[in-house]
Order: C-alpha cells, then sequence, then structure tokens
C-alpha cells in the first residue's frame, strides 16, 4: 500500500487571488476545514533538496543513534559549514 493513498481523500486548498491593476489587495482563502498552521513552524522558512537514497538512510540512522530529529542533525551540519566558510551559526 502505498504511503500516499490516503491524499486522494484530502481537500484540496483553494485560492482566490485578485487580478493586479484592479486596486483591490491579492486575497488568498482556504477551505474552513483546513486546519491552522503548526505554531512550530511559525517564523521558520523550510530549506529543500534532493539526496541519494544512501544519503538519506545514512542521515536517519545517525539522528537516531544520537537521539536527534532530522532537523536538529541538519542544522548542526548546516551550522559547521556555515563555520567552514567563515560565516557565524545561526542557533
Amino acid at each position: 500500500m502505498s504511503r500516499f493513498a490516503n491524499l486522494a481523500d484530502k481537500p484540496k486548498a483553494t485560492a482566490q487571488i485578485s487580478a493586479p491593476g484592479n486596486g483591490a489587495d491579492a486575497r488568498v482563502s482556504t477551505p474552513a476545514n483546513t486546519p491552522p498552521r503548526s505554531n512550530s513552524r511559525a517564523g521558520r522558512k523550510a530549506i529543500a533538496a534532493y539526496f541519494s537514497p544512501e544519503m538519506s538512510l545514512a542521515m536517519h540512522v545517525c539522528a537516531r543513534k544520537h537521539g536527534l530529529s532530522l532537523q536538529e542533525l541538519m542544522a548542526e551540519a548546516f551550522n559547521d559549514v556555515l563555520r567552514k566558510y567563515g560565516s557565524s551559526p545561526i542557533d
């Protein structure tokens, strides 16, 4: 069974954006049954990349081995890269 099998049953968000130049502000609305965005994501931006299955598995195993989430492990790695290239790490 596909892990995406139940996505067909979920309602799709609808967007209504006013046309530019008509003096109206752009407005986006979603259906009333759409859950609010998680507070843990407030003020944050996603960073996405595509890696080999081997890299993905290695990162997940490393995170689990050290009791970290994948996000925590990736933040540590990104901070190491920032230090390497002379930038200050981000907390």
